[in-house]
């Protein structure tokens, strides 16, 4: 697997980890519980900055390569170029909800919890398709050339949360990943 491959799944493992975390405190939410805001603002704030503005132009960048070796992959590149739009335009109408919740507006529950159902359906099922019947043929038959040009689309930018030096926005962020990850080794 190309570098650039390899560094498309790591993201991908990254974003599920998140997409985990907001899940549970949709599910929380949900349960009539209070749920920690500023965490799930986090979390989609990070997905709709790194995740649109970087990893997704890149994604874009290698389907259109991929499409031009391999055009029978078109039905299912095209879908994902849109899911990315409807992504991008989830993400926005959650982090307005977030923002309502935390500003403590009034706004009924199931709008924050069908936006976020329908953030977390699609982020998901776009990276199960993504993993499934994109990457492989992508590493069959890009070229180094066309992964030095996929990732000459974003430049290099550090991960502001996954990065060595994470920004303070996401310092909680960041431990409560640490602490999923201490449980998840110790089940």
């Amino acid at each position: 697997m190309s570098a650039p491959l390899t560094e498309w799944h790591e993201d991908h493992v990254k974003f599920t980890q998140l997409l985990d975390l907001l899940e549970e405190q949709v599910g929380a939410f949900h349960r009539g519980e209070h749920p920690n805001y500023d965490l799930m603002s986090d979390i989609v704030f990070y997905l709709r900055s790194f995740g649109d503005c970087v990893h997704h132009p890149r994604e874009d960048a290698a389907f259109e390569r991929l499409l031009a070796r391999k055009p029978e992959l078109g039905p299912a590149i095209n879908r994902l170029l849109q899911e990315h739009r409807v992504i991008a335009t989830a993400g926005e109408d959650l982090a307005d909800r977030l923002n309502q919740a935390t500003g403590d507006v009034m706004a009924p529950r199931e709008g924050l919890e069908a936006a976020a159902a329908t953030y977390l359906v699609y982020y998901r099922n776009h990276l199960n398709t993504e993993e499934r019947d994109i990457m492989p043929p992508a590493s069959e038959v890009l070229t180094p050339e066309d992964w030095a040009r996929v990732m000459a689309t974003v430049p290099h930018v550090s991960d502001p949360l996954f990065g060595k030096d994470v920004e303070a926005r996401f310092g909680e962020l960041r431990k409560q990943i640490a602490r999923e990850q201490s449980l998840t080794l110790q089940g």
